[in-house]
């Protein structure tokens, strides 16, 4: 049973790892034994957890603004000459923006769609040779790309490229998905909800409690839930799953 849960021994990229839900599957992955990469825009904050995460095991820091396509070429080239096999690409980096339908601006959109949607396409496309390089039917790669509840239902919120952009990352997982298989990568999407992030920490300032009392389970999402799915789609016991977009998110989904 400890073998069917292990990813030890597994290379791993996770971008936009430096904090939040990236922070706490790198730092699961670390400890869990797998040689860990890690990916932010900020270049000192993506060496300082990397540095953190380092004392726990194995991780790297490969910072970039994958938001910029040269970017993506360039984290793509880089592991390319550094590692000769991929396991697990967690395709987590995003970016919201708030504003009222009248003034929502074109920036606003346009950030959010580059760097949650373009970006999840593009990297995966550009790291398929280290995520082929070893993968078998019995022992696929794996992508998993981090959606969002709000891809899912009407967020309460003014945030309309980040919910449109993760409904996007959904479906992009099943096209993956579909047309990945045969090449022995599964791909599949979580959509976390509520979790007590640097991303989050402005709505949990003004509404706190009415975001816990709408969660059906009346908690936040933590670090062992995000380490828990992340583990969970990256090992055998996974291996047969692709195509799917998982909600941790307390129960919100099922109820609404």
């Amino acid at each position: 049973m400890n073998d069917l849960f292990s990813i030890a021994g597994k290379t791993a990229l996770i971008t936009g790892g430096s904090r939040g839900i990236g922070l706490m599957i790198a730092r699961a992955y670390v400890m869990a034994g797998a040689r860990v990469y890690i990916s932010s825009r900020k270049g000192d904050a993506c060496a300082a957890a990397a540095a953190t995460l380092s004392e726990l095991g194995t991780c790297i820091s490969l910072p970039a603004d994958l938001g910029q396509m040269a970017e993506v070429n360039r984290v793509a080239e880089t592991l390319a000459g550094q590692e000769t096999r991929l396991d697990i690409l967690v395709n987590n980096a995003g970016a919201t923006w708030g504003g009222s339908v009248d003034k929502f601006p074109e920036a606003g959109w346009d950030k959010v769609m580059d760097l949650n949607v373009k970006s999840v396409f593009f990297l995966t496309q550009k790291l398929l040779p280290l995520l082929t390089s070893v993968a078998t039917a019995e022992a696929p790669s794996r992508v998993i790309n981090i959606g969002s509840i709000d891809g899912l239902h009407t967020s309460m919120f003014e945030n309309f490229s980040y919910g449109a952009s993760k409904a996007a990352v959904h479906h992009l997982t099943r096209v993956l998905a579909t047309h990945l298989a045969g090449r022995h990568v599964t791909v599949n999407a979580v959509a976390p909800g509520p979790f007590a992030t640097d991303m989050m920490a402005p709505m949990i300032a003004s509404m706190g409690d009415a975001i816990v009392n709408a969660v059906p389970l009346k908690r936040m999402g933590g670090a062992e839930d995000a380490a828990g799915i992340a583990i969970f789609l990256a090992s055998r016991a996974a291996s047969f799953i692709t195509g799917a977009v998982i909600p941790v998110d307390g129960g919100i989904t099922g109820a609404s």
